[in-house]
């Protein structure tokens, strides 16, 4: 798979570089996933703004990285949703559990933003 990624102290994200995210690629997906999880990493940004094209295994793949995150309280935002893959995430009802942004710098500010959420109720 080719993909770019970028490790920051609040987080870590994914840019796919690949037109489809299918059985081919997913694999890999979920392989970086669990390394990133491996090294601390809670909160995970997918870019997904060159993908034109999901299917279930790439979709499978999107659901690791979301479980990952969730089970050590930590946020999962997917970013540069194109229209064949946000049908994809509807049609399979997940679209109310995934969070999608447009932009990248979107996502990060949402990163930020659960995270001084997380630390005002941590000092409630």
């Amino acid at each position: 798979m080719n993909s770019t990624i970028d490790r920051q102290e609040k987080y870590a994200s994914i840019k796919i570089h690949e037109e489809k995210l299918t059985s081919g690629v997913a694999p890999e997906l979920k392989a970086e996933i669990v390394m990133l999880h491996h090294e601390n990493y809670k909160n995970l940004i997918i870019d997904l703004t060159e993908v034109q094209y999901c299917d279930s295994s790439g979709l499978s793949a999107i659901l690791v990285g979301y479980r990952t995150c969730r089970d050590n309280n930590g946020s999962f935002v997917l970013c540069g949703v194109q229209d064949h893959v946000r049908k994809l995430i509807s049609i399979s009802q997940l679209d109310n559990m995934l969070q999608q942004v447009p932009t990248f710098n979107e996502a990060v500010d949402l990163i930020f933003m659960e995270e001084v959420e997380k630390q005002l109720h941590k000092n409630d």
